[in-house]
């Protein structure tokens, strides 16, 4: 599944430097890919061999089940156990899942490890798809696989972080994109489908080499770049930003490229939002994922604010999580497959949150959109299961925020609004001696996030009287005269709760 000249001899470039980067043969990556799709080795056919309940104890985990189903000696069944299970197999199985490319030269690759009479992956090969294409991934294998800490370049193969942000990324067609700190190439590979061009630049000469194997195995072209933040593409402007950078927050220590960035506390990500959106064309967007700061008796939000204020963007920042300081510094430790030994490290690290007065550490994500305007600045924090930002939900809000940014309250009164379709309105009653008391009425667009709106009973049958028919000016009209309201007074009143409506795709303008 390539498109491109298999002739081509070498997929690294001489700035990357060093002779040991893996995959560095287009013909022997060429070949392998091959060798896989042969087999199967790709996201439809691997559950349904292993079977549904094998499948899904694999994700969570679990490989008993998974190696129950893989003994039949078969070429996919050794593919499986070689990149989905870390298992050793014997050199006659290697032989017959790589009758193509030939054991030796996927050796040489990096692909695949000798020990004694035993053949090991020596990288993660990973099919992954979506909606509409299959994939396969190539990065190092995680800690959970290969016992120990990971090496230094460590290339991060998928995992969640990376799939959210997937998820999160708006796809729209876009001229140029730009994939920043690419890894294994994860975003670039998505991006592909709606990009004219794709720029994916790492300061890992490791990583640009996976990625380059994973655009061949995927038929696609990036423009591979290595260097540090913006500087590779310096004096380049793009469509559409992307990146899942080293966002992790210590001292500085540079201990695993993947997740440590070189920089002190959270300045990789100001660093990020203060210079993205000199990269965007007017009206391009930017997403991220980071991890900021939270230091003790201040607000989260102050802080980014400070960054964003003179970014030139429009922004939606959402935090999901809050980190305890100890709890993070345990979780990346055994990220990194270091959980145990390291009391020093976890001490040190614990000792500059302390004495940074670093209560906590905010994950989420961050949304640009290049504007010449005023910039719309909106901090969010949204922890709720099901209200995981998307990138149809991130359109749709810097596209409402954009409407509601270029209107007067005069021109939202003189609008004609419609409610979703999708809400539903909650209501919670106490009783009393006449019945019921409402106490609290909520209207939540489910899937949406934050997509909930705290209404009285004036503003409930306000809302429902929005069906797209008349003005809103008109709606407030007859509510005032019905309930003896003053109606400038009714206006004032509810004209943020529409704002708010309307930001959360509650309501929505009917254009006319």
């Amino acid at each position: 599944m390539t498109n491109q000249n298999s002739e081509t001899t070498d997929l690294h470039r001489p700035e990357w430097g060093g002779t040991e980067l893996p995959m560095g043969s287009a013909r022997v990556v060429d070949l392998i890919g091959e060798d896989l799709r042969s087999h199967g080795f790709d996201a439809e056919t691997v559950p349904e061999f292993l079977g549904e309940s094998a499948h899904q104890a694999l994700g969570r985990g679990d490989r008993i089940p998974a190696l129950r189903a893989t003994g039949d000696g078969s070429p996919l069944s050794t593919l499986i156990r070689l990149y989905l299970l870390g298992q050793p197999v014997s050199a006659t199985a290697a032989a017959a899942a790589f009758p193509t490319a030939g054991v030796d030269a996927v050796v040489a690759m990096g692909a695949l490890e000798r020990g004694g009479d035993e053949i090991r992956a020596g990288l993660d090969i990973r099919p992954h798809a979506d909606e509409d294409h299959s994939y396969l991934v190539v990065s190092d294998l995680d800690s959970d696989v290969r016992p120990g800490p990971v090496r230094h370049d460590h290339v991060l193969g998928i995992g969640a972080a990376s799939i959210n942000l997937v998820r999160a990324t708006i796809r729209e067609a876009a001229d140029r994109v730009l994939d920043l700190g690419t890894g294994c190439g994860i975003q670039a590979l998505h991006a592909y489908a709606h990009a004219g061009s794709v720029t994916a630049t790492d300061t890992n000469p490791r990583a640009l080499a996976l990625a380059a194997a994973t655009a061949r195995l995927n038929g696609q072209h990036w423009d591979l770049r290595l260097g540090s933040l913006f500087d590779p593409v310096a004096g380049e402007t793009f469509d559409q930003i992307i990146s899942n950078p080293p966002f992790v927050i210590s001292a500085g220590e540079q201990r695993f490229s993947y997740r440590d960035s070189g920089i002190a506390g959270d300045g990789l990500v100001e660093q990020i939002v203060r210079q993205a959106g000199s990269h965007l064309v007017e009206g391009g967007t930017a997403q991220f994922l980071a991890n900021w700061l939270i230091h003790e008796d201040t607000d989260w939000r102050q802080r980014l604010v400070g960054w964003l204020a003179d970014a030139g963007c429009d922004a939606w920042v959402v935090q999901r999580e809050v980190a305890d300081p100890a709890e993070y510094v345990a979780l990346w430790l055994r990220d990194a497959g270091e959980q145990s030994g390291n009391d020093a490290v976890a001490g040190d690290w614990l000792e500059y949150f302390s004495r940074n007065k670093v209560s906590g550490i905010g994950m989420g994500s961050i949304t640009l959109r290049r504007t010449a305007g005023r910039p719309d600045l909106v901090l969010d924090e949204i922890k709720g299961a099901g209200e995981e930002v998307t990138g149809e939900e991130a359109a749709a809000f810097l596209a409402r925020r954009a409407w509601l940014s270029a209107r007067s309250d005069e021109q939202l009164l003189a609008s004609t609004l419609s409610l979703s379709s999708a809400v539903i309105l909650e209501q919670r009653s106490l009783p009393d001696r006449e019945g019921w008391t409402t106490v609290l009425r909520m209207i939540r667009r489910p899937g949406g996030p934050g997509a909930t709106l705290q209404l009285d009973e004036w503003g409930q049958a306000l809302l429902s009287g929005c069906r797209g028919q008349v003005p809103l000016s008109l709606l407030i009209e007859l509510l005032a005269a019905a309930n003896g309201f003053d109606e400038q007074a009714l206006t004032d009143a509810v004209l943020p709760s529409v704002r708010q409506a309307i930001t959360r795709g509650i309501l929505h303008p009917v254009q006319g």
